[in-house]
């Protein structure tokens, strides 16, 4: 019987295993090509590494502003299997009209450094830390510092700002409204019952990122949000249904949140040069200095 224990428990422990190293590999993003460079938009970047958590270090395009002295800045963030090209045509916009930007790359993306997974927690560690080393440069206003992110991105904008108070704004661009739903319409789409399988791998995910999915929801941290923030979502988003931003938009309406509809999907919009031109009016109305 002895031996019989112990082979069930061998059995136990490489079953739990096996499970584990799948978990983690949901949460390994594909990697994919660089991009384009900055140059191509007409951009003169600096390619820079900036330190972040677990002593590791992230890849990022930094385009000071052409006017000298501190100026507004903004940060801006890929989503999943995304990088710093992704972004390219607001950054040129944002750059036009006299801000300096960041394009960062989070860990497991582009030319970041790589970690054992990625996650929420982990693409906000990285948004703090690129804030935080904007904040030590002579050319950054750091009263005046704007997030823009893009999917998991614009959900690590709003658990950054819901933690700190020197975001100036936040730009969301196709944010989902709760990890929870998102990864129930991603067991669906499989064929994975919720009760009690995917309920369970939910909560083993939560104990591997470290945080619960409540208190990184964007439906959540939209809320403690202490800046103006933009929500700017496609109506043909179909990985992220337009109903998510409306759901963000219905807890903070009451705080200086505002939505933007428009005709597109997760990936681009129809009228992107429309699109940009709102996100710049407001980002300039959140940064203007009276």
């Amino acid at each position: 019987m002895a031996h019989g224990r112990h082979g069930q428990n061998g059995a136990g422990i490489g079953r739990f295993f096996r499970v584990s190293h799948w978990m983690k590999s949901v949460l390994a993003p594909d990697i994919v090509p660089e991009g384009s460079p900055p140059q191509s938009h007409g951009l003169l970047a600096k390619a820079v590494r900036i330190p972040t958590t677990r002593g590791l270090s992230l890849f990022a395009w930094f385009v000071p502003a052409l006017a000298t002295g501190p100026r507004p800045t903004v940060v801006l963030l890929h989503g999943w299997c995304g990088n710093a090209s992704n972004l390219l045509p607001a950054a040129k916009a944002l750059h036009q009209a006299g801000f300096t930007v960041l394009l960062m790359e989070a860990r497991n993306h582009g030319r970041s450094d790589h970690d054992d997974h990625s996650s929420l927690p982990r693409f906000a560690d990285d948004l703090d830390s690129a804030i935080d080393w904007l904040r030590a440069l002579p050319q950054v206003d750091n009263t005046r510092i704007v997030a823009l992110g893009h999917s998991v991105g614009a959900a690590a904008a709003l658990l950054s700002a819901s933690r700190r108070n020197d975001v100036a704004a936040v730009v969301s661009i196709a944010a989902f409204a709760h990890p929870e739903q998102l990864m129930r319409r991603w067991f669906a789409a499989r064929r994975v019952p919720y009760w009690p399988l995917a309920w369970s791998i939910n909560r083993a995910l939560e104990r591997i990122i470290g945080a619960r999915f409540d208190d990184i929801a964007p439906v959540n941290t939209v809320v403690k949000a202490r800046c103006p923030v933009l929500l700017v979502h496609g109506r043909q988003d179909f990985v992220v249904p337009l109903a998510d931003a409306h759901q963000i938009w219905r807890q903070g309406r009451q705080l200086n949140v505002a939505l933007i509809e428009c005709d597109g999907s997760h990936e681009g919009f129809d009228d992107v040069n429309g699109i940009i031109h709102s996100i710049l009016q407001f980002v300039q109305s959140a940064t203007c200095k009276v």
